[in-house]
């Protein structure tokens, strides 16, 4: 994939694009919709923002991405997408009213040729411009403009909030159904406390800093190994949250592979919840943790076998 994050150094290769534009938090089936539609108009492109822009507008807010910059440019690989127009969102980006963004980034930067979005895209200086304005501005500036449609799931709009909720209520299978995909934790494993692996449940650590965070509790898991001698997938269970049987306080993922040996510090996963198992929960001692954690496991590989 190549990936441009910069609207006046784009190679002219790169020019021409038919691109779905907008902030694609998680690639959900309304965003794969307007992806698909772009696919069809000529050759493909995106194009998003980073940081997300509600990070600047909103930066004491909790944390509410699905999918960092990295996991976002992963998985829109698997969907066909071979050129990325990654834009910075900062003060200059965020100064330029509608008509600026159209004649300076659209046509002057990337020169598209087609343009993507869905039905409540919104852009330019403070959110001025709507998608009838895009379609007014694409005539003037030379490039079409299709409008998707938003995907519903019921009688509610699939976005990016309502997959939040389910996770939050621990639901990852509805979250996967407005998805289109498993809901994935992307990142690095890093060092933690070995407590796993002196309990006999060695696991994968991973930060979840700046993601919002599903429901605390074991998960039932699949998992890629991204990088490394180990590069593959695998099944397992996961504990998500603050681990209060050693007072922990700050939230990671830590995964417990099956039938898995081996070193995978400092390579990445992508973890997929596949099914809420249970609360975390302070047990009286390690006996009954350990109980417990054997018969997490026996559940995750009944589950995972069905799935």
């Amino acid at each position: 994939m190549r990936i441009f994050k910069d609207w006046n150094w784009v190679d002219p290769g790169a020019r021409g694009a038919s691109v779905a534009m907008g902030n694609f938090d998680g690639l959900h089936i309304g965003h794969q919709r307007v992806i698909d539609i772009a696919r069809s108009k000529g050759p493909l492109g995106l194009v998003t923002f980073e940081p997300h822009p509600r990070q600047v507008f909103q930066p004491q807010a909790p944390a509410f991405r699905l999918m960092n910059a990295e996991a976002r440019a992963n998985r829109l690989a698997k969907f066909g997408v071979r050129t990325l127009f990654e834009l910075p969102f900062n003060k200059l980006l965020m100064s330029m009213d509608p008509d600026q963004f159209a004649a300076t980034v659209l046509e002057a930067g990337l020169g598209v040729s087609h343009v993507v979005v869905g039905a409540d895209f919104c852009f330019g200086k403070g959110r001025t411009g709507d998608v009838g304005d895009l379609q007014r501005l694409g005539k003037r500036h030379g490039f079409e403009v299709t409008i998707a449609d938003l995907v519903m799931d019921g009688d509610r709009e699939v976005s990016s909030t309502a997959i939040r909720a389910a996770l939050a209520q621990g639901e990852p299978r509805k979250a996967a159904a407005m998805l289109g995909h498993l809901h994935r934790i992307e990142g690095e494993v890093i060092h933690g406390e070995k407590r796993g692996r002196e309990l006999g449940y060695p696991t994968a650590n991973m930060s979840v800093a700046g993601l919002h965070i599903p429901k605390f509790g074991v998960y039932a898991v699949k998992v890629d190994v991204l990088s490394g001698p180990h590069e593959g997938s695998y099944l397992g269970a996961a504990s998500l949250g603050v681990r209060p049987q050693f007072g922990g306080e700050v939230p990671n993922l830590e995964t417990f592979f099956f039938d898995f040996k081996g070193d995978l510090y400092g390579h990445h996963l992508s973890v997929a919840l596949v099914e809420y198992l249970r609360p975390e929960m302070k047990f009286d001692g390690l006996t009954w943790l350990l109980t417990q954690m054997a018969a997490d496991c026996v559940q995750a590989r009944s589950i995972l076998a069905a799935a």
